[in-house]
C-alpha cells in the first residue's frame, strides 16, 4: 500500500512538475508590421540630420520571463520598402549605390544571447545588411504589455544603435552622407 502512494504521488509530483514547465515556457509573439516602426537619421553635407524610414517591418519575439537567456528576437526589413518620402531618392538609395535592393532585398538581425536587466534586455545577435554579416549588441526596453480586447494581447520594445554603413560595403557618398546612421526601432508584436 506504501509503494502505492509512493508512486502516486512521485506521479503527482512529475505532472505539477511539467505544468510547471509549460508555465514558464517562452511565450511567443509575432511583429505587427503595421503597428512598429524603424526610422533611420544621417547626417546631410554636415547641415542637419535627415531622416527615413523602412515600412513593414516582421519579425518574432519568444520571451521567457523566468529565464531571459531562453528569449529570442528576429526581425527583417525590405530593403524595398525604404521610406524618404521622395521617389527619385527612394529609387537612388534602392540602387547598387546604396541598398541594392535587386541583390540584398533584406536587412535582418537574429539574437544569439540574451541577458535582462528588469525591463532592459541586452540582446546580442547577427546583423545582416548588404551582404555584410556582424555582430551587434542592442539594448531593448521593454516599453509594456497589455491584453488590447480585439488585437490580442501585446507587447511592446524600442531600441535605438548606431552603425556606421562603411562596415557593411555601403560607401557610397560618404563625405556629403554621413558614414554613421542612427537607427530608431519601436516594435509592437502581438502574442501568437
Amino acid at each position: 500500500m506504501k509503494a502505492r502512494i509512493s508512486i502516486t504521488f512521485a506521479m503527482a509530483l512529475f505532472a505539477l512538475n511539467a505544468l510547471a514547465t509549460q508555465a514558464r515556457a517562452a511565450d511567443n509573439y509575432k511583429v505587427d508590421p503595421v503597428h512598429s516602426s524603424v526610422v533611420f537619421k544621417i547626417d546631410h553635407f554636415g547641415v542637419a540630420p535627415f531622416y527615413g524610414r523602412f515600412n513593414q517591418p516582421t519579425g518574432t519575439i519568444a520571451l521567457d520571463k523566468a529565464d531571459a537567456s531562453k528569449s529570442s528576437f528576429t526581425f527583417e526589413l525590405k530593403t524595398e520598402n525604404v521610406d524618404t518620402g521622395n521617389e527619385k531618392r527612394d529609387a537612388h538609395l534602392k540602387s547598387p549605390d546604396f541598398f541594392d535592393a535587386k541583390q540584398f532585398p533584406t536587412i535582418s538581425f537574429k539574437s544569439k544571447s540574451v541577458k535582462a536587466d528588469g525591463d532592459k534586455y541586452e540582446v546580442a545577435g547577427d546583423l545582416t545588411m548588404h551582404g555584410v554579416t556582424k555582430e551587434i549588441t542592442l539594448t531593448l526596453n521593454k516599453v509594456s504589455e497589455k491584453d488590447t480586447g480585439k488585437m490580442g494581447f501585446r507587447t511592446g520594445w524600442t531600441t535605438e544603435t548606431t552603425l556606421k554603413r562603411s562596415d557593411y560595403g555601403m560607401s557610397g557618398m560618404v563625405g556629403p552622407l554621413g558614414d554613421d546612421v542612427t537607427i530608431i526601432i519601436s516594435l509592437e508584436a502581438a502574442k501568437s
